[in-house]
């Protein structure tokens, strides 16, 4: 199966946010490469929140393009064979986390402009557990790497990320 049938999928199988949904499963029906980031009428991400339940804390990035504290995530890879797997590739490489575990399906979907020549980011956003007594480590796609209690990251985070770690914490 491929990446593009996997993330079909998920999101037929994804029983939330139905406009955003059937937006991005009409997308992938009308564009075979809109798992790509060559895609210009924008195409699918995979993203995850690193979440620390024990400490009520998150992990976040200080985005080097962006200048915003996000959760790790971006671009589908060829040696992706699914989005869960991509959102942990993303999640263990920005992190640097080795034995985070996803929690089931995506939590949530986020579609947000990005600037030409691609339109915008179809993002499937994941939850990743961090183990007990996890250490980050910057990776160089990242201004920093900081964990935050919930109730800081409306502070510094946009609306996304809240809503991200809502939606994660009504899924614990």
């Amino acid at each position: 199966m491929s990446l593009h049938d996997d993330a079909v999928l998920v999101l037929k199988g994804y029983e939330d946010q139905e406009e955003l949904r059937r937006l991005y499963l009409d997308h992938l029906a009308t564009h075979p490469d809109g798992m790509w980031k060559a895609c210009e009428a924008g195409h699918v991400t995979a993203s995850a929140l690193v979440i620390d339940p024990e400490h009520g804390r998150v992990l976040l990035t200080l985005h080097k393009k962006l200048g915003m504290w996000l959760q790790m995530g971006g671009h589908c890879e060829p040696g992706d064979a699914t989005l869960a797997q991509a959102a942990l590739r993303e999640a263990t490489e920005e992190s640097g986390i080795e034995a985070l575990t996803l929690l089931p399906g995506p939590v949530s979907l986020d579609r947000h402009p990005i600037p030409a020549p691609c339109n915008w980011h179809l993002d499937v956003q994941y939850a990743a557990l961090a183990p007990v007594g996890a250490v980050a480590e910057i990776s160089d796609e990242s201004l920093d790497l900081r964990w935050f209690a919930y109730d800081e990251v409306a502070d510094v985070a946009d609306k996304s990320v809240v809503r991200l770690l809502e939606r994660t914490r009504a899924a614990l």
